[in-house]
Order: structure tokens, then C-alpha cells, then sequence
């Protein structure tokens, strides 16, 4: 492979570029779905299955696509790991493809496009994107069809490319409402270039009506819920659970996230498209990325937010490379590509399940506790968050099962459960049927809009409490049981009480509890 990759104009290569390619899509997919068994079901992808029962245009803290696919993979595949997350390694295989697409398409020729397909493979944030059936897994592929789209119109000089543009748009904002930042950059760049003439035409207004009629659904939601999204980020900054980085630290958050030892490449994709003369034709990708950057920046967004955009600079950066090394140091193809995989190699168990847990912690142990993606503010656990997030949840359901099935029968009909947070009420949903259970209420995101249902507030198992919103209110409360998994996270370990006698009604109730 790294052979293909070092000496692209060989005479009769092994393999051709298209087969390279391929090898590298399937890599990628291979590595994704080999891992998707490993260790439990994600905190989110509990949420998103949750919401693929209650399947709308709209949700407190994401938009709607998610939940059709969950919904569509849940009756197609099934909902074993493997099932959840064939979509998502699939998604990441198409990246390569795209990206090595984005590559040709600047003018990238057998190393460039082998180059660039290969950066997408060892990338800590796409490895643990693509694991899970979440919208960020289809994130990065809706970005770079987007800007391949750009680019085929700007070749081809057909401005009706716009209304393909304008379809992947809506359907990235359906998936999530980032999708307005690549466009904003997108239109930044080419304002602000010679490409400022595609604006011009009827095609870009054409295009800008597909996206609105395509978020339209969504956004008719939102107005009728009186924009809920927006008061669920605002809570979420005011929480102090967002990570805000200075933009120093946020710039090198970025070289940890995308492989340290691909900065050279992106950063000299970005150098190729902003100071050459080879790049100038596509001068507006690298404005795009500093406006998509800058922007991000300035909201203080997550440092992963800008993830996305970079297999763009990766294939910019691929073709410099290839410029640079053309004549007498071809050499130092093989050299990079081979130091690249190595650091891959090196940072992949912090970003997929590919050692045991007791294997890992040693791992981590011996890089001082370091690792390469942080996705909330959280005090240190025993495992980061995106493997605490997989465990405890079945042991969850279990004891919660048996508070339930020691109340009398007749009890049971009138015994809600209620959790303080979405990924235990999503739990409850997924596995507590096999345990005779009823679907679980909750004060958490949209949770609380799908509200409490017939319940009065008689008798209610409660997970998760902290005593100050819920327990307080009943005539009497019981521990029960505790769930305590060793390597969940801290707030997942807690007692389930079964309280009786709600001192007022539970719908009289509800409107106070709720928890964005």
C-alpha cells in the first residue's frame, strides 16, 4: 500500500488509482465496523433509537434526520451493535472516496488522490465519528459533497449544479444545524474571490429554495416549540459543560484531533490553496476554511466543530506534497505516509474500542492519562467520556427491573419511571421490554416534551436523583438498589428509589421539572 502511495507514475503500477482508492474506502469501513461490537451502545445512539419511536420534524437538541436513520436501521439491521453501526463505517468509507473525488477534482494526480483517501483513515476524530450511529458520522461526508459539488460546477462552468448544492445543504441541515457554518463558508469564500460570479445566476437562488423547502419541516417545528434548540444551547454554555479554549489552545486542539502528524499536510493544503499559483482557480476553499474557522472560533464553539472541513485541506495539501516531492525526493513519500500510520496506529486506541478495558487503562496509564479528544467539560474519570458512555447501561435496566417486578401486580399499571437523564430513559426504552417494563419518563431534552403520559405520580421509580427536584415531592421514599458500574461515568452511579404518593399531581408538576 505505502509502495502505491510512494511511487505513483511507476510504469504498469500493480494496482491502478481507482484500485487504491478502493482498498483504502474498505480499509476504513473494515476498521470501523471490526470495532462496532466492542464494549456497549452509546449514551447518544440510546437517545437517538428513543427518538426514532417518537419520530417527528423536530427535537429539543438536535435535528430530525438522525432519528429516521435510527429508525431505519432499527428495522432494517436490527439493533445490535453491529447493526447500529454499519451505516456509520459506511459513511466513513464514502469519505475516502469523496475526498480522493475533491483531490482529482483540484487537479491531483495517482499520489495526490492516494494520499489524500489515506489522511482520512488515521484521524482520531473521524475514527470516533464513525463509530457511532450518530449525525456526526454523516457529517463530514454531506461537507465534502458539498464543496466536490462546488468544484464540479466550477469546472464545468454549470451553474445548475447549484440545486444539487442547495439538496445536500437541506438534507446536512436536517442531519445537523452546522451545515450553516460549511455554507457560510462557502459563500464567504467565493464573495470574496473571482468565483463571486456563480452567485450571480438564477441556479444559486434555485438552490438556496431546495435548502429552505428540505429544512422547511424542521424549521416549522421550531417555531412552534418557540425554538427550543436555542435555549438548550443556551443552558448547555451557562452549565460550564462546554470546553471554551483560548484561540491559541483551540488551534492546537486541532493538530491532536486530525493526527499531529498531519498538520503538515492540512496546513500546507491551506498554504497551497491561499498563496499558490496552482491553487488560485480554487483560492475560495481556503477563505471558505478561515471563515468556517474564524467562526467557529468566535462562538466559542466546540474545538471538534471544525473536523468536517478538513479532508478539503488534506486534498490541497496531498497535491502540494506531490508537487514538492516530484523531482529527486520521491523518497520522502514513503518516509511521511509511513509516520503518519504509525501515529494512527499509536492514538486509535483512544478513539475506538480496540483494546480491553483493563488493556486500555494500562495504555492510558503509560501516555500519563493523556487523550486526544475531550467532548465535555468533566471532571477525570476512570475512562473518557466516549467509553464511559457504553458501559452500565444494561446492568441499569436489570436492578431497575427488579424494584419494578417486586411490586404487586396492580401496582405495577400505575408505577412510572422516571429519570434524570435522557441516556437512562433511553436504556429503559431499549432493554427494559424483555423485563416487563414500561416505557420511562424523563425531564431531560425531548423527554419532557413527549411529557408523563397517564401517570399521577402514585408510584414512581426514580433514577439518577440528586434530591433536588424530585425526591423532595413524594410522602415517602425508598432506596432500592444502586447502580454502580466501576467504569461508567460518575454521574451514572446512583441509587433507584421507589417513592410513593406525589404531594400534587404529576402533569401539574411537569412543566416545572424540565431540564434542557
Amino acid at each position: 500500500m505505502s509502495d502505491e502511495l510512494a511511487h505513483p507514475d511507476a510504469q504498469q503500477p500493480l494496482l491502478s488509482t481507482r484500485a487504491v482508492i478502493v482498498i483504502l474506502a474498505f480499509t476504513k469501513f473494515a476498521i470501523q465496523f471490526a470495532t462496532a461490537g466492542r464494549y456497549g451502545i452509546f449514551r447518544d445512539e440510546l437517545y437517538y433509537l428513543a427518538c426514532a419511536r417518537h419520530l417527528s420534524w423536530g427535537y429539543v437538541d438536535h435535528a430530525p434526520l438522525i432519528a429516521f436513520v435510527a429508525w431505519f436501521i432499527a428495522h432494517v439491521f436490527g439493533t445490535s451493535l453491529y447493526g447500529l453501526r454499519l451505516l456509520p463505517a459506511l459513511g466513513g468509507g464514502l469519505l475516502v472516496f469523496v475526498t480522493a473525488a475533491i483531490t482529482k477534482e483540484l487537479g491531483g494526480r495517482r499520489f495526490a488522490q492516494c494520499m489524500a483517501a489515506f489522511a482520512v483513515i488515521p484521524v482520531p476524530v473521524y475514527l470516533m465519528m464513525n463509530h457511532w450511529l450518530t449525525m456526526n458520522a454523516f457529517e463530514p461526508l454531506l461537507w465534502m459533497t458539498t464543496l466536490w459539488l462546488t468544484l464540479r460546477m466550477l469546472s464545468t462552468n454549470e451553474p445548475r449544479y447549484w440545486l444539487l448544492i442547495g439538496a445536500i445543504c437541506g438534507i446536512g441541515l436536517e442531519n445537523k444545524y452546522s451545515m450553516i457554518f460549511l455554507a457560510a463558508g462557502l459563500v464567504f469564500g467565493l464573495l470574496i474571490t473571482k468565483e463571486r460570479r456563480m452567485l450571480k445566476t438564477k441556479w444559486f437562488l434555485a438552490g438556496l429554495a431546495v435548502a429552505f423547502l428540505l429544512f422547511l419541516p424542521n424549521l416549522l417545528w421550531l417555531v412552534h416549540h418557540n425554538f427550543p434548540f436555542l435555549e438548550f444551547e443556551r443552558n448547555s454554555r451557562m452549565s460550564g459543560s462546554r470546553i471554551e479554549r483560548s484561540p491559541l489552545a483551540f488551534i492546537t486542539d486541532q493538530i491532536v484531533l486530525m493526527n499531529p502528524l498531519l498538520a503538515p499536510l492540512w496546513l500546507g493544503g491551506l498554504g497551497w490553496l491561499l498563496l499558490s499559483k496552482k491553487g488560485n482557480r480554487y483560492r475560495f476553499l481556503g477563505w471558505a476554511f478561515l471563515g468556517i474557522f474564524g467562526l467557529l472560533l468566535a462562538l466559542k464553539a466546540k474545538n471538534y466543530y471544525v473536523a468536517p472541513v478538513y479532508p478539503v485541506l488534506f486534498a490541497a495539501g496531498s497535491i502540494a506534497l506531490e508537487s514538492v516531492t516530484e523531482l529527486g525526493a520521491r523518497w520522502t513519500r514513503s518516509v511521511y505516509v509511513s509516520a503518519v500510520l504509525v501515529a494512527g496506529l499509536i492514538l486509535a486506541p483512544f478513539a475506538l474500542p480496540i483494546l480491553p478495558v483493563d488493556d486500555f487503562l494500562a495504555y492510558q496509564n503509560a501516555f500519563h492519562g493523556f487523550t486526544p479528544i475531550r467532548m465535555e467539560n468533566l471532571a477525570p474519570e476512570i475512562l473518557p467520556q466516549q467509553f464511559a458512555d457504553e458501559f452500565g447501561w444494561k446492568e441499569m435496566v436489570q436492578k431497575t427491573a427488579v424494584v419494578f417486578n417486586s411490586l404487586p401486580e396492580a401496582q405495577k399499571k400505575e408505577t412510572a419511571i422516571f429519570a434524570n437523564n435522557y441516556g437512562e430513559a433511553a436504556a429503559i426504552d431499549l432493554f427494559g421490554a424483555q423485563y416487563g417494563l414500561p416505557e420511562a419518563i424523563g425531564k431531560n431534552e425531548t423527554y419532557w416534551l413527549w411529557g408523563p403520559r397517564d401517570y399521577t405520580g402514585k408510584t414512581v421509580i426514580v433514577l439518577g436523583s440528586d434530591g433536588k427536584g424530585d425526591r423532595e415531592h413524594f410522602k415517602t421514599v425508598e432506596a432500592m438498589g444502586r447502580v454502580d458500574n466501576p467504569y461508567a461515568r460518575t454521574e451514572e452511579h446512583f441509587n433507584i428509589y421507589l417513592c410513593r404518593d406525589l404531594s400534587t399531581d404529576l402533569h401539574t408538576l411537569w412543566p416545572k421539572i424540565k431540564a434542557w
